[in-house]
């Protein structure tokens, strides 16, 4: 009856023991999933990553003209309309050229009349009939006459509206049956197959510009709108009042994307970087001015600063503190600590990519 008894108050002690044993062993499991923090990650790899200057951008015209009319008259016929394109000669508008048409038949007339005379006198025999005089006069005549039939013809020809340039048709000014005035606008074309983007940069940034350096324009409506321009110009000059200095681009427009007038952003690429390591900058951490990015080895974060170079298109270059093939943290790094545990949860080896 007493071992009875023993048994009866050990059996308590050593459930309660095991019972302790096993909320201690739940807790550590507890505590190390806790601290088991989710990341996703990368591997570092090298790219190309260049240095820009971001601005504003005025696309122009290279070649615009305001067709006007040469002769006063009639708007008799429109063959082209707005927004068509044009060749440089190509015939736009006609105007009524009977009254031009008569007055060059007449000059002609005037022409062949003398014309004759002066073959007449030329071909006597009897020279002493005809005077010196006579016949200079006839020749003045005949210039004069001529001078006038040309005249006549250029203005017979000038009721054909022909385009100057080759372009596209942004305005038209008059309708048939109109009425114009010699000199009075009728058609504005311009040529938008190449425009050009004009900005202005601040003083500092001139030594870093050259000729056929390349520079990004893009839609300020819409980001898919952009094409690589090329610098052609660079004003010699400082503007005083801005501080500023012209630059002209030459925009490539084949596809009619952009249009003269329109405003857009402007990338400049000063310098490009190649075969340099890269990571996403948005694995940096920014720590007092200075960056850092969180590597993973054998399941623990580790926390390295870094030097950072050129940014480009969501990369950053990094001149000092990681190397390439490291895998590091790209996402969940702000929960993380130096000797974190981490748990990748990206199914797959992620590379980063640049060109």
């Amino acid at each position: 009856m007493k071992n009875l008894g023993k048994l009866t108050i050990l059996l308590p002690v050593v459930l309660a023991g095991a019972l302790t044993a096993c909320s201690q062993n739940q807790a550590e499991e507890k505590k190390e999933e806790i601290y088991a923090i989710p990341v996703e990650t990368a591997l570092v790899s090298t790219g190309n990553v260049g240095s820009f200057y971001s601005t504003t951008a005025t696309l122009e015209a290279p070649e615009e003209a305001e067709v006007v009319t040469r002769v006063a008259g009639l708007i008799e016929k429109l063959h082209i309309e707005e927004g068509d394109k044009v060749k440089k000669g190509q015939l736009l508008a006609t105007i009524d050229a009977r009254r031009q048409l008569y007055q060059y038949q007449q000059s002609q007339a005037n022409v062949k009349v003398i014309e004759q005379e002066l073959n007449r006198l030329n071909k006597m025999t009897n020279k002493q009939f005809v005077s010196a005089d006579a016949i200079s006069k006839l020749e003045f005549n005949l210039q004069a006459a001529k001078a006038q039939r040309d005249l006549a013809k250029l203005q017979l020809t000038e009721s054909e509206v022909r385009s100057p340039i080759d372009g596209v048709v942004a305005k038209r000014h008059v309708k048939a049956g109109n009425m114009v005035k010699e000199f009075e606008p009728l058609f504005y074309v311009v040529r938008q197959n190449e425009l050009h983007g004009i900005v202005h940069l601040p003083e500092q940034q001139l030594a870093s510009l050259k000729l056929d350096q390349n520079a990004t324009i893009t839609s300020n409506l819409n980001s898919q709108y952009a094409s690589i321009a090329k610098v052609i110009r660079i004003s010699p000059v400082v503007d005083a009042e801005s501080g500023t200095f012209k630059v002209t681009l030459l925009l490539p427009n084949s596809e009619d994307k952009f249009k003269a007038g329109m405003f857009t952003r402007a990338e400049l690429q000063y310098d490009t970087h190649t075969d340099v390591t890269v990571v996403p900058y948005s694995a940096l951490i920014n720590q007092d001015n200075s960056y850092a990015i969180y590597t993973v080895n054998e399941g623990k974060a580790q926390l390295n600063d870094v030097k950072v170079g050129y940014q480009q298109n969501g990369l950053v270059e990094i001149t000092n503190g990681v190397n390439q093939g490291d895998e590091i943290v790209i996402r969940g790094q702000h929960n993380l600590k130096d000797q974190s545990d981490v748990e990748v949860i990206n199914p797959t080896e992620t590379k980063i990519a640049a060109k």
